[in-house]
């Protein structure tokens, strides 16, 4: 740039400068005058000034809501409501307010429900309710939580999405001792006002000796808090494993049905439960981080899907082990590997896993499968998680992490599972970033009564009875369930009951997909199931007495199963049949005496 050019630019740039100083003294000048003639309009001094400064604000709200005009119409309308606010709170805040009052609201009538009420109280201590867990009294309530639950899984999606803090706990397995050692340390004043969610990750029943006990409470939790109590699935919540009543015994929950309420109410409250553990999510998901499931991934079943978007279209009734005959062998696949699979060891990651997949042969056999290194990275990198939690496998730490420290096992039961008597429980706290491991010692001992017998008093004499109380195992009960003895099913209680889950069967009724008429689902026990779970090698507590012949015992122990599945159904759709036609007879019988 040469002289003259600097020069004119010089120019310019004064004759800018020079503008926008006019433009400032005019605006000041304006200015000036609109206050001379605001003071002049309001009176003018200083008070006029006040009142300026501090206007009073109006303590009220206009609140606009979308209502429906009439009852099951599909037209809205929008009203506006003026209401008083407080002197502190803002429009946010008192909205805020309504909805935790109006959440509160809903779920009073079923913390307040009389079966609850019995089961919770159960729960807070089991040695003085012997008589109430032996009584038709808990078989009816089992059955209505059961009911009740039933309707609220079928309304979640097979992996629900939970926001942190979130408390994750693993394999119960009928152990309510230890599940009292949370009960004591982490809710001590209950899940409803412990800050977090609850999430369980399956395996509820089986091996332990109070199976009926632990579905009842935990389902009774969910029916009362739907929203911060989440139950996932393991592969004891299906028939061909919890009705295996020739391997576990008396550790098997159909034979604690069966035990404790008779072959035909026992079948019953087992098909009851069942069926409500076929509408258990699959897999859960933290913060949009942290991948929750029973065993593990499960294998993908096209490139143009997501594994979550493969787990999300299961069938929201799904038998797995028998399968239904509406469930795809795909889905049925997807299902099984969430609540079969394990992580591979070192070995298996060397031998037997595919180094194209990630995927190899499980050390239970049987058709199960495991995930290496390559399949966790691969899951991880698609859904852009950066850990997985599952449960399915004992530890006597209670926690154990592997593959990288990208899985996390947890173990929240110390008994019987061969850990010895050191083993612990552990589960795990998500707080936002931070993972906190929480671990019941040896050494603690809570207010549960310590004992390893049934519960149920049915095959002890008077003597042996009278002799447990004055130790103090046995108590005399605090309320007197006698009076409940003789009620029938369609009694005033079935009626509450009705009014109880009206809500969730309206809805459930118009959900896609969804029926709520269980006869509707068959079983189809023809059909191939995921797994051989009598193939399976370490599934079993005991080994055999004597080597002999392995595959005719696998024969036999597959045989047994099958037999015992079949008959546990067979009776239980007998029942039903008699219930309906009962039900016809007295439909008949009611329009005659009209």
């Amino acid at each position: 740039m040469n002289s003259a050019q600097a020069a004119e630019a010089q120019l310019r740039l004064q004759e800018q400068e020079l503008e926008i100083e006019t433009l400032r003294q005019r605006v000041k000048s304006l200015s000036k005058q609109l206050q001379e003639s605001l003071e002049a309009n309001s009176g003018g001094g200083q008070s006029a000034d006040k009142r300026r400064r501090y206007q009073n604000l109006s303590p009220h709200q206009f609140n606009v809501r979308e209502v429906k005009n009439g009852t099951g119409a599909k037209r809205s309308m929008v009203t506006a409501q003026k209401q008083r606010m407080g002197r502190t709170a803002s429009i946010a805040t008192r909205q805020v307010l309504d909805s935790i009052a109006a959440m509160q609201q809903s779920s009073k009538p079923y913390q307040d429900h009389p079966s609850v009420q019995r089961i919770l109280e159960m729960f807070s201590n089991p040695s003085q309710h012997m008589e109430y867990l032996n009584s038709s009294v808990f078989c009816k309530d089992l059955l209505k939580v059961a009911s009740k639950a039933r309707h609220v899984f079928e309304r979640e999606p097979r992996v629900v999405f939970i926001q942190s803090p979130v408390y994750v706990f693993g394999d119960i397995h009928g152990n309510l001792e230890d599940l009292h050692f949370f009960s004591d340390n982490i809710w001590r004043l209950g899940m409803s006002l412990t800050a977090g969610n609850f999430l369980f990750l399956g395996d509820y029943v089986d091996r332990g000796l109070s199976c009926l006990e632990t579905v009842a409470y935990l389902l009774a939790m969910k029916v009362c808090l739907p929203h911060k109590v989440f139950l996932l699935r393991g592969n004891h919540e299906t028939r061909d494993v919890n009705g295996w009543e020739e391997h576990y015994g008396e550790r098997a929950f159909i034979w604690q049905c069966r035990q404790r309420f008779g072959d035909d109410i026992g079948y019953r409250i087992w098909e009851a439960c069942n069926q409500v553990f076929d509408r258990l999510p699959l897999a859960a998901v933290i913060d949009q981080d942290i991948f929750c499931v029973h065993g593990g991934i499960p294998r993908p079943i096209s490139r143009d899907t997501t594994r979550i978007q493969d787990i999300l279209t299961v069938t929201k009734v799904a038998g797995i082990n028998p399968p239904y005959e509406h469930e795809q062998d795909e889905y049925q696949q997807v299902a099984s590997d969430c609540i079969w699979s394990d992580p591979a060891s070192e070995e298996q990651e060397i031998r037997s896993v595919n180094p194209e997949t990630g995927y190899g042969d499980s050390l239970r056999g049987g058709g199960a499968i495991c995930f290496g290194n390559k399949a966790v990275t691969d899951f991880l990198q698609q859904q852009d998680f950066s850990y997985i939690m599952r449960a399915h496998e004992a530890h006597a730490e209670g926690v154990a992490v592997s593959k990288g420290a990208r899985v996390f096992t947890v173990f929240s039961t110390s008994q019987d599972h061969n850990q010895g008597q050191d083993a612990m429980a552990g589960c795990i706290l998500v707080d936002n970033e931070q993972l906190q491991v929480i671990n019941r010692s040896p050494a603690y001992k809570n207010q549960y009564v310590h004992r390893r017998d049934s519960v149920s008093l049915a095959t002890l004499s008077e003597k042996e009875i009278q002799q447990r109380m004055n130790l103090g195992l046995v108590t005399a009960p605090q309320m007197d369930y006698s009076t409940y003895a003789n009620e029938d099913d369609d009694d005033e209680d079935v009626d509450e009951w009705e009014d109880f889950v009206s809500d969730t069967e309206d809805e459930a009724s118009h959900t896609p997909d969804v029926h709520t008429d269980d006869p509707n689902y068959r079983l189809s026990h023809g059909r191939r199931s995921s797994v051989d779970i009598a193939s399976m090698s370490n599934v079993h507590d005991m080994e055999l007495e004597d080597d002999g012949d392995m595959e005719n015992v696998k024969t036999d122990r597959r045989t047994a199963s099958r037999a015992s599945i079949r008959s546990s159904v067979s009776t239980f759709e007998v029942i039903a049949e008699n219930c309906r036609g009962e039900e016809d007879e007295d439909e008949v019988d009611t329009d005659d005496g009209d």
